[in-house]
């Protein structure tokens, strides 16, 4: 184009670009166009005719030039007499002077005035041939202001001489739209075709090659700016800095700095906004105090960027220190810097500090109360976030999408779904949905308020989903114990876009929740590869997987590499007490003293609740001492919870009861129930009525309680009193879930719920099963008393009626070589059947099996369960070692299955509800694979 441009006039044959048209104009075809017809007419020289005008007083004739009343007019800025006057003149076909458009381009560019710009414009086209350099300057001035980049491009192409200022307004304008690549295009054009750069080009050009950020044509431009001697100019040397801060290259960045001959205030702010923004917080900082010592004053954003280093550095001592400057100077009053003021402060934990600097403020705008909203819901003060949210919307100020989700972040932590469903309301009719920031948000509410069909709705509804979306969205499925959407929600994210560790972290969980182990090692290599493995909490996440897998060797191998911090040793722990293995835990907990590592209240819960599960009462209860003595770490209703679980498993009943009686603090309903636990165990049915009263009188909503209750009665042998109480649960609205079990083979994870007869191969799992128990009987095994938890899960059928659990082991059985171990994993606890069942059956088979409930792992080998049948007698699906791997991960037992299901007999696909499961009188079967 440069080379068309420089040696011949450019032709007129291509599609002109409108106003209109310019948003769609693509810039990277570098040739002149325009279209001749309707909006610019040929262009042709009218006649030109002198108007003389005689005086009256005077026989002499003077010559009038019409041309001075649009000068004048337009010196008065009266646009619209000016373009009437103009209307005139062609009228009479009188010849308007170059001045006159100038003025009158000039003034329609003053104005904003695009259309009467364009009425002159077309005027010329009628009027003149040649497009003069003051002519065409002013003509790309107008059409770049108004954003016209197609008559822009037009109108330079027509001008047969260009200066330095003609190309500086097309660089600016099509930097200012962001066609960056043009913009070097075009310099590097200009140069060739003899145009030097000015202290005007080479800053444009600069900001371009740092918004794009491209360091080598950085370079390239810092060399020109040598070659050309504009090395002392200090516009030219801040728009270094600038491109080199940009570009993440902080090191250039103060070299130039400190090169410079002279340096403004702008090189100052510039070369410490820089270092703030690239993390380098400290030196920022040091290079702000010694702007002070030589005197030179801060401008605004060089204000709040020293204020947020502070915040972010944590360092409160500063802060203040800085506030005592800005209370010194005009910034005192100023909106954006008492923002910041509040932004520090919440940050460090002085919440009311922030409050101060907010009440003091007389003005205050929405970043004001965002701010101050934001800095509540981080300090674990959500309710006070909400209430200044209210107090914000009373004043008549208009939550934006930060404001919004502030606030929804809030109403996560208290629950508030009713002012969550307010807010989503809110974003819906402000068109704030749309915002990632605010769909985002509202998926974790929802999730976290149990409204995971909700949060999918958002989610769906988002047009351009990014990684914290698809993370929120498998996170939300993990903790509503979905686990098996977030595998296939991960599977569909991979093929758009890369996950980050926050999200390897969410699935992994969910890995662990169904014993999904292929897909954790796939993940596990995943996170190697892509040089993530050891970043953040990935290394323990990948520790818990093999723990909760039942692989420890793996695990010890993922934990030796590790740098152990207290939450990894407290992961094995976890492991060993989920086993029932509480001389390797307390092992375990002497080479965590020794390594040394100091323990945490979570090292505690894990261990009491191995001693409890292994009947390790002295030690239990000498750990539980040493604790508070030698640890100093008071303890909480877990704690306590767990001395309950400990002395009732060992049926020290009465003495659980004392020591409830002696705690400093009020039991809650887990710390009854772990004692109501107890007595089911050992079938004390008067100290178990006792322990549920007082359950119940704070907690009517918990179906665990009422099962456990039900246990306690039809163990005893108590039916009516079973019945009484599966009455009340109906009218209180309560439901049990539907057993689910899952296993992988081959790396598939398939899923079976109680009752599955849609299975292709369920006649031949069924056979299986069949002859195992045709061996039981001829054994001499008789069928055992009836179970609460068969009660629960098969609504007293028969003892050999179809657990999950059972069809799970029959398919592995069928579907792996001989003597492969078989891991299952269910939802709900394992029946005293069910436990026999595999006894008897890891004998014959001579395989190992491991079964994963909601409370422990049990082990099977020749015969023997790892759990020793120890108070084995049908779990309640709530005991305090639910608290596991709550402590660790923040992890959930299942509750629910909603699953995506293969029908295979229909053929289609489709989702069953739980809830809608157990309003039928037999549980429909399902059959879930998913490929990892």
């Amino acid at each position: 184009m440069a080379a068309f441009a420089k040696t011949s006039p450019i032709p007129l044959h291509a599609e002109h670009l409108n106003h209109q048209s310019v948003k769609s104009h693509n810039s990277k075809l570098l040739s002149f166009s325009h279209n001749p017809q309707n909006h610019h007419p040929s262009f042709k020289r009218t006649q030109e005719v002198p108007v003389l005008k005689t005086s009256p007083s005077s026989s002499s004739i003077t010559t009038y030039n019409p041309n001075s009343d649009i000068y004048q007019l337009c010196l008065a800025g009266n646009l619209e007499q000016a373009l009437k006057h103009l209307d005139s003149m062609k009228e009479l076909q009188l010849f308007v002077e170059e001045d006159a458009y100038i003025a009158l381009l000039r003034l329609s560019e003053w104005k904003r005035a695009y259309e009467e710009g364009t009425r002159v414009y077309s005027y010329m086209s009628n009027s003149i041939t040649r497009l003069s350099v003051r002519l065409g300057n002013a003509l790309l001035s107008m059409f770049v202001r108004f954003g016209d980049l197609g008559n822009a491009w037009y109108v330079f192409g027509r001008m047969e001489e260009r200066n330095v200022f003609s190309w500086n307004v097309l660089v600016g304008g099509y930097a200012k739209a962001g066609f960056f690549d043009e913009v070097l295009d075009l310099y590097h054009r200009m140069l060739w075709v003899g145009v030097h750069p000015d202290v005007y080009t080479f800053p444009c050009v600069l900001r371009t090659c740092g918004g794009i950020p491209d360091l080598a044509r950085g370079r390239e431009v810092h060399v020109h700016v040598l070659r050309y001697g504009f090395e002392s100019d200090v516009n030219v040397i801040n728009a270094l800095i600038t491109m080199y801060v940009k570009c993440g290259n902080i090191t250039n960045a103060r070299l130039v700095f400190d090169r410079m001959p002279r340096k403004d205030r702008i090189s100052w702010n510039a070369m410490i906004s820089g270092y703030f923004e690239n993390g380098e917080c400290l030196e920022g900082l040091r290079l702000f105090f010694l702007m002070r010592e030589l005197s030179v004053d801060p401008d605004l954003m060089t204000m709040t960027s020293v204020i947020s280093a502070c915040g972010s550095l944590g360092d409160e001592r500063l802060g203040r220190q800085v506030h005592g400057f800005v209370m010194r100077t005009e910034f005192a009053a100023c909106v954006s810097v008492c923002n910041s003021l509040i932004q520090m402060y919440s940050s460090v934990g002085q919440w009311l500090d922030a409050e101060k600097v907010f009440s003091r403020m007389e003005r205050k705008d929405v970043v004001s109360w965002t701010a101050m909203i934001s800095g509540y819901e981080n300090n674990m003060l959500p309710a006070k976030a909400v209430r200044t949210y209210q107090l914000m919307d009373l004043e008549g100020i208009v939550a934006d999408e930060i404001t919004i989700a502030s606030v929804l972040s809030a109403c996560t932590c208290l629950g508030d779904l009713d002012m969550g469903i307010k807010l989503h309301e809110l974003a819906n009719r402000k068109g704030l949905i749309s915002c990632v920031l605010v769909a985002n948000t509202l998926i974790d509410m929802y999730s976290k308020c149990k409204c995971i069909d909700k949060a999918l709705d958002v989610f769906h509804s988002i047009p351009d989903k990014n990684v914290i979306s698809w993370t929120s969205i498998i996170l939300g499925l993990r903790i509503n114990n979905r686990s098996f959407e977030a595998l296939i929600f991960f599977r569909q994210m991979k093929l758009s876009l890369k996950p980050n560790s926050v999200t390897l972290v969410s699935v992994l969980s969910a890995c662990s929740r169904i014993g999904a182990l292929m897909c954790g090692k796939e993940i596990h290599a995943h996170a190697l590869r892509t040089g993530v493995g050891f970043d953040g909490f990935i290394p323990n996440a990948l520790l818990d997987m093999y723990v909760r897998c039942g692989r420890i060797g793996p695990a010890m191998n993922q934990f030796n590499t590790l740098r152990k911090d207290v939450a990894a040793w407290n992961i094995l722990l976890t492991g060993y007490a989920e086993r029932g293995q509480g001389v390797q835990a307390v092992e375990l907990f002497q080479r965590m003293l020794e390594a040394p590592v100091n323990p945490d209240d979570i090292t505690f819960i894990s261990l009491l609740c191995a001693c409890s599960r292994s009947g390790m009462v002295t030690q239990g209860l000498e750990y539980f001492h040493r604790m508070q003595h030698q640890y100093c770490i008071t303890p909480n209703l877990k704690h306590y919870a767990c001395i309950v679980d400990l002395l009732g498993r060992a049926g020290k009943l009465e003495d659980a009861h004392d020591f409830i009686q002696k705690m400093p603090i009020e039991p809650d309903p887990a710390i009854w129930g772990a004692l109501l636990n107890g007595c089911r165990i050992h079938r004390q049915v008067e100290l178990g009525e006792l322990a549920a009263h007082h359950i119940f009188e704070k907690d009517t909503t918990s179906v665990g309680y009422y099962i456990l209750l039900c246990n306690l009665y039809a163990d005893s042998g108590k039916w009516d009193e079973v019945a009484k109480v599966r009455r009340e649960m109906r009218q209180n609205g309560l439901t049990v879930d539907p057993g689910c079990s899952w296993v992988e083979v081959k790396g598939t994870v398939h899923a079976f719920l109680s009752g599955d007869e849609f299975h292709p191969q369920i006649n031949e799992l069924k056979a299986v099963l069949d002859g195992f128990y045709e061996k039981m009987k001829a054994v001499g095994f008789s069928e055992p008393e009836k179970s609460s938890t068969d009660e629960v899960e098969a609504s007293k059928a028969e003892i050999f009626c179809g657990h999950s659990e059972r069809l799970a082991i029959a398919f592995g059985l069928i579907t792996t070589a001989p003597g492969m171990p078989i891991l299952v994993t269910k939802n709900l606890y394992m029946c005293q059947s069910c436990h026999k069942t595999f006894k008897f059956i890891s004998k014959v088979v001579r395989r190992e099996i491991s079964v994963r409930d909601t409370e422990q792992f049990h082990h099977f080998k020749d015969g023997i369960c790892t759990c020793g049948d120890k108070g084995y007698c049908g779990k309640p699906a709530v005991t305090t070692s639910g608290w596991l791997h709550l402590a660790v991960f923040n992890g959930s037992r299942d509750h629910g299955v909603a699953l995506y299901i293969q029908n295979v007999i229909l053929g289609r696909k489709n989702r069953i509800d739980h809830k809608s499961l157990l309003t039928k009188n037999s549980l429909n079967i399902t059959h879930v694979c998913f490929l990892v």
